[in-house]
């Protein structure tokens, strides 16, 4: 039987930007499962233009509730892989030891564990703004390369956000930073893969490495693994390719 990967999208994105990624380890072997998150099924640019009613009200628990009934619904336990909300997501099922192994990529940290790079806090501070309550965060081409695709050519950035962004919710960020956000870090684990990107403004990669090394379990495997010249966009920008295979290698060594 080969082994199942559930991919989790994060903010600002939907299955459709895990594409190149099921192609890759379909080609491996691999099932691959790219669920939605709630409000974001069908074309990233008819998701934005009409944006599901809702959609600012949005919490992560819904997210986490729609992503573990995907994942307990599998005949064993499936790897998860994760990006930014996402990662955190992978860290939240790892926790109830729901699957084999996880790799949160560009993660957003539980506990409501902060970086002191400006950029992190700049843009948190313009999502989570408690001031626009649950109007959604409205994501624009500029924004988009600012932040989330800054390792891009403006035109490069502009393409991916034709093809892959989405607006989102302000309240899953806030959730991340509170309650909801929880991981018991001192617990035993199933193998995790950590992965930063060198000019990431959203997540930091000090942040990502800081979050790794936050589990104590010396039984458990914890690793990192930082790619130079990539952003938050790290899953789609030239040289994804690179960043599978190493997770590939990785799940091969280490999700017996």
């Amino acid at each position: 039987m080969s082994k199942t990967i559930v991919f989790v999208h994060g903010m600002f994105q939907n299955p459709k930007s895990w594409a190149n990624w099921i192609n890759y380890f379909e080609t491996k072997g691999y099932k691959c499962i790219a669920p939605a998150w709630p409000m974001h099924e069908g074309e990233p640019a008819t998701l934005r233009q009409n944006p599901p009613a809702g959609l600012g009200e949005l919490s992560l628990d819904e997210i986490v509730t729609k992503i573990e009934s995907v994942v307990s619904s599998q005949s064993e336990r499936p790897i998860v892989v994760g990006h930014s909300v996402g990662g955190l997501i992978v860290q939240l099922l790892a926790n109830k030891n729901l699957v084999s192994a996880g790799v949160p990529i560009d993660s957003v940290a539980p506990n409501a564990m902060l970086s002191f790079d400006w950029s992190f806090f700049k843009n948190s501070a313009m999502i989570a703004n408690p001031l626009k309550g649950d109007e959604p965060f409205w994501m624009d081409e500029e924004g988009f390369h600012g932040s989330f695709a800054n390792t891009l050519t403006k035109e490069q950035s502009d393409a991916a956000f034709r093809e892959y962004a989405t607006h989102d919710s302000r309240n899953v960020l806030r959730d991340c930073m509170g309650s909801s956000g929880k991981v018991d870090l001192d617990l035993p684990h199933v193998p995790l893969l950590f992965i930063g990107g060198e000019k990431d403004q959203i997540i930091p990669p000090e942040l990502s490495e800081k979050n790794a090394k936050a589990y104590t379990d010396k039984d458990s495997i914890t690793s990192y693994k930082e790619f130079p010249n990539r952003g938050h966009y790290i899953c789609g920008q030239p040289g994804w390719e690179e960043v599978a295979s190493y997770v590939y290698e990785w799940l091969q060594t280490n999700a017996k």
